[in-house]
């Protein structure tokens, strides 16, 4: 089974080719979708997290495949996070770096871990994205949303380390659970983030209680006023229209 692959729907709209090196993951985020869309008890999903079965062989090959010819970039991850904590064990992901580069394939990263992805920015160059999910500016509410994920502050440390170096830097705002919050995180990181990918939350009961049109014009505001690249999601795109 090829480990680089196509994804599909709304995570197409992050990149067009995505690697997942663990099955499951450790962070345990109450809003996860991938458990349902890997088809695995949740429970299992975040206490059972695993790497992939001869998961570098495989991407080698595959690197080799799509190599010179497609030169990425290849996402790092979807439905895992490639710095969740059995990535301190198993490296995974920087092996998948040099891997990717190697084959002349950018990579781009998408983590919620925070210091634990700093190791890994020394490998990265031109051409390759630093991103971090951000979600709220409270630890309190990060703690008890992601209680295994590194706090808000690590995250915003990452992507700041991560443009002193060079490194091209987004974030994704998404899933947005407080509008409040997801707003406050521009303010705090529009000067080292370089593109900012905007959604909404999708797949549980809150979402019906936030008004999305508000706060998509009120996100497009601040980032026009800011001067920050953005990308607004088909999602959250469609109740700007309604």
């Amino acid at each position: 089974m090829s480990i680089i692959y196509e994804p599909r729907g709304r995570a197409r709209e992050y990149c067009k080719l995505a690697a997942n090196l663990y099955r499951g993951c450790g962070h345990g985020c109450k809003y996860c979708y991938a458990p349902a869309a890997t088809r695995t008890d949740r429970g299992k999903f975040y206490k059972e997290a695993a790497p992939r079965k001869n998961v570098i062989e495989q991407l080698t090959r595959d690197a080799g495949d799509y190599g010179f010819k497609f030169r990425g970039p290849v996402l790092l991850c979807f439905t895992c996070d490639p710095y969740q904590p059995i990535n301190d064990e198993y490296n995974l992901t920087g092996q998948a770096i040099r891997v990717l580069r190697g084959n002349g394939l950018q990579v781009e990263i998408l983590t919620k871990g925070g210091k634990r992805a700093e190791k890994d920015l020394h490998m990265l160059g031109a051409g390759d994205k630093v991103g971090a999910t951000l979600t709220f500016t409270d630890p309190a509410d990060s703690l008890e949303w992601e209680p295994g994920a590194a706090p808000p502050a690590e995250r915003f440390a990452l992507l700041e380390k991560a443009k002193s170096l060079g490194l091209t830097t987004w974030a994704s705002l998404e899933p947005v659970i407080d509008p409040a919050q997801s707003l406050e995180i521009i303010r705090q990181t529009h000067e080292f983030v370089d593109t900012f990918k905007v959604g909404t939350l999708n797949h549980h009961p809150l979402t019906k209680t936030i008004d999305w049109n508000r706060f998509g014009h009120q996100a497009l505001e601040l980032l026009d006023k800011l001067g920050c690249r953005y990308y607004i999601k088909d999602d959250l795109r469609e109740h700007l229209t309604a």
